[in-house]
Protein backbone atom coordinates (compact mmCIF):
# COMPACT_ATOMS: atom_id res chain seq x y z
CA UNK A 1 0.00 0.00 0.00
CA UNK A 2 1.24 3.48 -0.83
CA UNK A 3 2.25 5.62 2.15
CA UNK A 4 3.35 8.77 0.30
CA UNK A 5 0.48 10.66 -1.32
CA UNK A 6 2.17 13.47 -3.26
CA UNK A 7 3.32 13.15 -6.87
CA UNK A 8 7.05 12.50 -6.76
CA UNK A 9 9.52 13.52 -9.44
CA UNK A 10 13.26 13.35 -8.94
CA UNK A 11 16.19 11.14 -8.01
CA UNK A 12 16.36 8.88 -4.98
CA UNK A 13 19.80 7.59 -4.01
CA UNK A 14 19.34 4.27 -2.20
CA UNK A 15 21.89 2.37 -0.13
CA UNK A 16 20.88 -1.06 -1.40
CA UNK A 17 21.32 -3.86 1.14
CA UNK A 18 23.53 -6.80 0.21
CA UNK A 19 25.02 -9.88 1.79
CA UNK A 20 26.93 -9.04 4.96
CA UNK A 21 27.52 -12.64 6.02
CA UNK A 22 26.72 -16.11 4.69
CA UNK A 23 22.97 -16.43 4.94
CA UNK A 24 20.12 -18.50 3.61
CA UNK A 25 17.88 -15.43 3.40
CA UNK A 26 16.89 -14.25 -0.06
CA UNK A 27 18.96 -11.28 -1.17
CA UNK A 28 17.57 -8.02 -2.48
CA UNK A 29 17.72 -7.54 -6.24
CA UNK A 30 17.68 -4.07 -7.75
CA UNK A 31 14.17 -4.82 -9.01
CA UNK A 32 13.10 -5.70 -5.46
CA UNK A 33 14.27 -2.24 -4.35
CA UNK A 34 12.31 -0.58 -7.16
CA UNK A 35 9.20 -2.54 -6.21
CA UNK A 36 9.53 -1.51 -2.55
CA UNK A 37 9.89 2.18 -3.46
CA UNK A 38 6.84 1.91 -5.73
CA UNK A 39 4.76 0.65 -2.82
CA UNK A 40 6.08 3.28 -0.43
CA UNK A 41 5.78 6.23 -2.79
CA UNK A 42 2.70 5.45 -4.85
CA UNK A 43 4.75 6.46 -7.90
CA UNK A 44 4.46 3.82 -10.60
CA UNK A 45 7.06 5.32 -12.90
CA UNK A 46 10.41 4.36 -11.39
CA UNK A 47 13.59 3.28 -13.15
CA UNK A 48 17.12 2.55 -11.99
CA UNK A 49 20.28 3.85 -13.65
CA UNK A 50 22.26 0.61 -13.35
CA UNK A 51 21.66 -2.62 -11.47
CA UNK A 52 23.60 -4.04 -8.56
CA UNK A 53 24.00 -7.79 -8.13
CA UNK A 54 21.86 -9.24 -5.31
CA UNK A 55 24.93 -9.90 -3.13
CA UNK A 56 26.23 -6.34 -3.68
CA UNK A 57 25.32 -3.33 -1.57
CA UNK A 58 25.66 0.40 -1.97
CA UNK A 59 24.65 3.22 -4.29
CA UNK A 60 21.60 2.53 -6.44
CA UNK A 61 20.18 5.63 -8.15
CA UNK A 62 16.45 5.57 -8.88
CA UNK A 63 14.59 7.99 -11.16
CA UNK A 64 10.99 8.74 -10.17
CA UNK A 65 8.21 10.26 -12.24
CA UNK A 66 9.36 12.65 -14.96
CA UNK A 67 12.99 11.84 -14.09
CA UNK A 68 12.53 8.37 -15.61
CA UNK A 69 12.93 10.05 -18.99
CA UNK A 70 16.52 10.82 -18.03
CA UNK A 71 17.62 7.29 -17.08
CA UNK A 72 19.73 6.76 -20.20
CA UNK A 73 21.83 9.87 -19.51
CA UNK A 74 22.88 8.57 -16.10
CA UNK A 75 23.76 5.03 -17.17
CA UNK A 76 27.16 5.65 -18.73
CA UNK A 77 28.87 7.16 -15.69
CA UNK A 78 31.90 5.74 -13.89
CA UNK A 79 31.50 3.62 -10.77
CA UNK A 80 33.56 3.22 -7.59
CA UNK A 81 33.58 0.03 -5.53
CA UNK A 82 35.11 -1.59 -2.50
CA UNK A 83 35.56 -5.30 -3.12
CA UNK A 84 36.81 -8.37 -1.29
CA UNK A 85 38.15 -11.23 -3.38
CA UNK A 86 38.98 -14.66 -2.00
CA UNK A 87 41.48 -16.99 -3.70
CA UNK A 88 41.40 -20.74 -4.06
CA UNK A 89 38.05 -21.52 -5.67
CA UNK A 90 35.72 -20.51 -8.50
CA UNK A 91 31.94 -20.54 -8.85
CA UNK A 92 29.54 -20.55 -11.78
CA UNK A 93 28.47 -16.96 -11.00
CA UNK A 94 32.01 -15.71 -10.22
CA UNK A 95 30.81 -14.68 -6.75
CA UNK A 96 30.32 -16.47 -3.45
CA UNK A 97 26.58 -16.90 -4.02
CA UNK A 98 27.20 -19.37 -6.83
CA UNK A 99 27.94 -23.09 -6.88
CA UNK A 100 31.60 -24.03 -6.54
CA UNK A 101 32.89 -25.31 -9.88
CA UNK A 102 36.58 -25.85 -9.06
CA UNK A 103 39.23 -25.41 -6.39
CA UNK A 104 42.95 -24.76 -6.76
CA UNK A 105 45.99 -24.41 -4.51
CA UNK A 106 47.14 -20.88 -3.74
CA UNK A 107 50.79 -20.17 -4.54
CA UNK A 108 52.95 -18.29 -2.08
CA UNK A 109 52.17 -14.68 -2.97
CA UNK A 110 53.66 -11.42 -1.80
CA UNK A 111 51.88 -8.10 -1.71
CA UNK A 112 54.16 -6.89 -4.48
CA UNK A 113 53.15 -9.82 -6.69
CA UNK A 114 49.47 -9.10 -6.09
CA UNK A 115 49.91 -5.40 -6.88
CA UNK A 116 51.79 -6.26 -10.08
CA UNK A 117 48.94 -8.53 -11.18
CA UNK A 118 46.38 -5.81 -10.46
CA UNK A 119 48.36 -3.24 -12.44
CA UNK A 120 47.94 -5.37 -15.57
CA UNK A 121 44.17 -4.80 -15.44
CA UNK A 122 44.38 -1.00 -15.26
CA UNK A 123 43.46 0.98 -18.35
CA UNK A 124 41.22 -0.12 -21.20
CA UNK A 125 40.98 -3.90 -21.41
CA UNK A 126 38.86 -6.56 -23.06
CA UNK A 127 36.67 -8.25 -20.47
CA UNK A 128 34.28 -11.19 -20.78
CA UNK A 129 31.18 -10.71 -18.60
CA UNK A 130 29.94 -13.58 -16.40
CA UNK A 131 27.45 -15.99 -17.93
CA UNK A 132 25.17 -15.08 -15.02
CA UNK A 133 24.68 -11.42 -15.95
CA UNK A 134 21.84 -9.14 -16.99
CA UNK A 135 23.28 -8.59 -20.47
CA UNK A 136 20.67 -9.39 -23.10
CA UNK A 137 21.31 -11.48 -26.19
CA UNK A 138 18.44 -11.84 -28.66
CA UNK A 139 16.23 -10.08 -26.11
CA UNK A 140 16.92 -12.55 -23.28
CA UNK A 141 19.07 -11.95 -20.21
CA UNK A 142 22.08 -14.23 -20.07
CA UNK A 143 21.40 -15.26 -16.47
CA UNK A 144 17.98 -16.59 -17.45
CA UNK A 145 19.50 -18.75 -20.16
CA UNK A 146 22.30 -19.93 -17.87
CA UNK A 147 19.80 -20.96 -15.19
CA UNK A 148 17.97 -23.05 -17.76
CA UNK A 149 21.19 -24.95 -18.39
CA UNK A 150 21.85 -23.42 -21.81
CA UNK A 151 25.44 -22.99 -22.93
CA UNK A 152 26.22 -19.28 -22.60
CA UNK A 153 29.39 -17.65 -23.91
CA UNK A 154 29.23 -13.85 -23.56
CA UNK A 155 31.19 -11.73 -25.99
CA UNK A 156 34.20 -9.85 -24.66
CA UNK A 157 33.90 -6.07 -24.63
CA UNK A 158 36.04 -3.06 -23.86
CA UNK A 159 35.89 -1.65 -20.33
CA UNK A 160 38.21 0.67 -18.44
CA UNK A 161 39.65 0.34 -14.96
CA UNK A 162 40.93 3.78 -14.05
CA UNK A 163 42.36 2.64 -10.71
CA UNK A 164 42.61 -0.62 -8.78
CA UNK A 165 44.15 -0.03 -5.36
CA UNK A 166 45.10 -2.87 -3.04
CA UNK A 167 43.78 -1.67 0.33
CA UNK A 168 44.81 -4.79 2.21
CA UNK A 169 46.40 -8.16 1.42
CA UNK A 170 45.30 -10.74 3.97
CA UNK A 171 47.62 -13.57 3.13
CA UNK A 172 47.20 -16.20 2.02
CA UNK A 173 43.83 -15.84 0.30
CA UNK A 174 41.99 -12.51 0.64
CA UNK A 175 42.34 -9.14 -1.12
CA UNK A 176 40.54 -5.89 -0.29
CA UNK A 177 40.37 -3.52 -3.25
CA UNK A 178 39.21 0.00 -4.05
CA UNK A 179 38.16 0.20 -7.71
CA UNK A 180 37.32 3.07 -10.06
CA UNK A 181 35.97 1.79 -13.36
CA UNK A 182 33.82 2.60 -16.35
CA UNK A 183 30.19 1.68 -16.66
CA UNK A 184 29.80 -1.90 -17.88
CA UNK A 185 32.83 -3.28 -16.05
CA UNK A 186 32.15 -6.44 -14.04
CA UNK A 187 33.98 -6.79 -10.73
CA UNK A 188 33.04 -10.48 -10.72
CA UNK A 189 34.91 -10.96 -13.98
CA UNK A 190 37.85 -8.98 -12.61
CA UNK A 191 37.98 -11.38 -9.65
CA UNK A 192 37.85 -14.42 -11.93
CA UNK A 193 40.55 -13.10 -14.27
CA UNK A 194 42.74 -11.97 -11.39
CA UNK A 195 42.72 -15.46 -9.90
CA UNK A 196 43.98 -16.92 -13.14
CA UNK A 197 46.70 -14.29 -13.44
CA UNK A 198 47.89 -15.20 -9.92
CA UNK A 199 48.12 -18.88 -10.79
CA UNK A 200 45.02 -19.97 -8.91
CA UNK A 201 41.26 -19.36 -8.89
CA UNK A 202 39.32 -16.48 -7.32
CA UNK A 203 35.79 -15.44 -6.43
CA UNK A 204 34.20 -12.12 -5.51
CA UNK A 205 33.05 -12.38 -1.89
CA UNK A 206 31.90 -8.86 -0.96
CA UNK A 207 31.04 -5.88 -3.16
CA UNK A 208 29.93 -2.41 -2.12
CA UNK A 209 29.31 0.40 -4.60
CA UNK A 210 30.70 3.60 -3.13
CA UNK A 211 29.69 5.92 -5.96
CA UNK A 212 27.84 5.99 -9.26
CA UNK A 213 28.80 9.07 -11.23
CA UNK A 214 28.44 12.01 -8.85
CA UNK A 215 26.21 10.11 -6.40
CA UNK A 216 27.92 8.73 -3.30
CA UNK A 217 27.12 6.67 -0.23
CA UNK A 218 27.22 9.83 1.89
CA UNK A 219 24.02 11.06 0.26
CA UNK A 220 22.28 7.69 -0.03
CA UNK A 221 19.38 6.51 2.13
CA UNK A 222 18.77 3.11 3.66
CA UNK A 223 15.47 1.34 2.98
CA UNK A 224 14.56 1.80 6.65
CA UNK A 225 15.10 5.56 6.41
CA UNK A 226 13.08 5.73 3.19
CA UNK A 227 10.21 3.81 4.78
CA UNK A 228 10.22 6.11 7.81
CA UNK A 229 10.13 9.16 5.55
CA UNK A 230 7.22 7.71 3.56
CA UNK A 231 5.23 6.93 6.72
CA UNK A 232 5.52 10.59 7.72
CA UNK A 233 4.82 11.86 4.19
CA UNK A 234 8.35 13.27 3.89
CA UNK A 235 9.70 11.12 1.08
CA UNK A 236 9.82 14.12 -1.26
CA UNK A 237 12.44 15.62 1.06
CA UNK A 238 14.85 12.81 0.19
CA UNK A 239 14.69 13.45 -3.55
CA UNK A 240 17.13 15.37 -5.68
CA UNK A 241 15.69 17.36 -8.57
CA UNK A 242 15.55 15.85 -12.10
CA UNK A 243 18.86 16.47 -13.86
CA UNK A 244 20.91 16.64 -10.66
CA UNK A 245 24.34 15.07 -11.04
CA UNK A 246 24.31 14.95 -14.83
CA UNK A 247 27.76 15.93 -16.19
CA UNK A 248 26.30 18.19 -18.87
CA UNK A 249 26.48 21.96 -19.44
CA UNK A 250 23.48 23.94 -18.22
CA UNK A 251 21.71 26.77 -20.02
CA UNK A 252 18.88 29.02 -18.85
CA UNK A 253 16.25 29.52 -21.55
CA UNK A 254 14.10 32.53 -22.20
CA UNK A 255 10.35 31.80 -22.44
CA UNK A 256 10.56 32.23 -26.23
CA UNK A 257 13.41 29.74 -26.65
CA UNK A 258 11.68 27.30 -24.34
CA UNK A 259 8.54 27.57 -26.46
CA UNK A 260 10.49 26.94 -29.67
CA UNK A 261 12.27 23.89 -28.29
CA UNK A 262 8.97 22.60 -26.94
CA UNK A 263 7.51 22.78 -30.46
CA UNK A 264 10.37 20.71 -31.89
CA UNK A 265 12.09 23.57 -33.71
CA UNK A 266 15.81 23.84 -34.49
CA UNK A 267 17.17 26.68 -32.40
CA UNK A 268 20.55 28.46 -32.75
CA UNK A 269 22.69 28.53 -29.60
CA UNK A 270 26.40 29.05 -28.96
CA UNK A 271 28.55 26.42 -30.63
CA UNK A 272 30.94 26.50 -27.67
CA UNK A 273 28.34 24.45 -25.77
CA UNK A 274 28.73 21.59 -28.24
CA UNK A 275 31.22 19.07 -26.86
CA UNK A 276 32.52 16.57 -29.41
CA UNK A 277 32.16 13.55 -27.11
CA UNK A 278 28.66 14.23 -25.85
CA UNK A 279 26.90 17.12 -27.68
CA UNK A 280 24.13 17.44 -25.10
CA UNK A 281 23.04 20.30 -22.84
CA UNK A 282 20.58 20.57 -19.95
CA UNK A 283 18.21 23.50 -20.37
CA UNK A 284 16.30 25.18 -17.55
CA UNK A 285 13.35 27.55 -17.51
CA UNK A 286 13.21 30.89 -15.71
CA UNK A 287 11.95 29.17 -12.56
CA UNK A 288 15.14 27.10 -12.44
CA UNK A 289 13.37 23.82 -13.30
CA UNK A 290 14.77 21.38 -15.83
CA UNK A 291 12.90 21.76 -19.12
CA UNK A 292 14.75 19.01 -20.95
CA UNK A 293 17.85 17.84 -22.79
CA UNK A 294 18.84 19.32 -26.15
CA UNK A 295 21.27 17.95 -28.73
CA UNK A 296 23.54 19.75 -31.18
CA UNK A 297 22.38 18.67 -34.65
CA UNK A 298 24.39 21.01 -36.89
CA UNK A 299 27.59 22.97 -36.31
CA UNK A 300 28.85 26.10 -38.03
CA UNK A 301 31.58 25.85 -40.66
CA UNK A 302 33.84 28.28 -38.79
CA UNK A 303 34.02 26.51 -35.47
CA UNK A 304 36.98 28.67 -34.40
CA UNK A 305 34.78 31.76 -34.31
CA UNK A 306 33.76 32.28 -30.64
CA UNK A 307 30.55 33.90 -31.86
CA UNK A 308 29.61 30.92 -34.04
CA UNK A 309 26.26 29.31 -33.38
CA UNK A 310 25.09 25.74 -33.84
CA UNK A 311 21.62 24.35 -34.34
CA UNK A 312 20.06 22.51 -31.42
CA UNK A 313 16.91 20.44 -31.03
CA UNK A 314 15.09 19.04 -28.02
CA UNK A 315 15.96 15.39 -27.45
CA UNK A 316 14.02 14.83 -24.22
CA UNK A 317 11.44 17.41 -23.17
CA UNK A 318 9.92 17.29 -19.70
CA UNK A 319 7.54 20.25 -19.76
Amino acid sequence: MSLEQDQLDGLLVVDKPGRVAPSTERLWTSHDVVARIRRLSGQRRIGHTGTLDPMASGVLVLCLGSATRLVEYYQGEDKRYNAEIVLGYATDTYDSEGAVTATAPIPALTQQAVEAALAAFCGEIRQTPPAYSAIKVDGKALYARARRGESVTPDARSVTFHRIDLIEWRAPDRLLLAIHCSAGAYIRSLAYDLGRSLGTLATLDVLRREAAGEFTLEESHSLAAIETAAVHNRLSGLLREPGAGLPLPQVLLSPELRRRFGHGQHVPLAQTLCAAKRPLVQVYDEAGELAGIIRCVETAEDSADPAATALWKAEKWLT
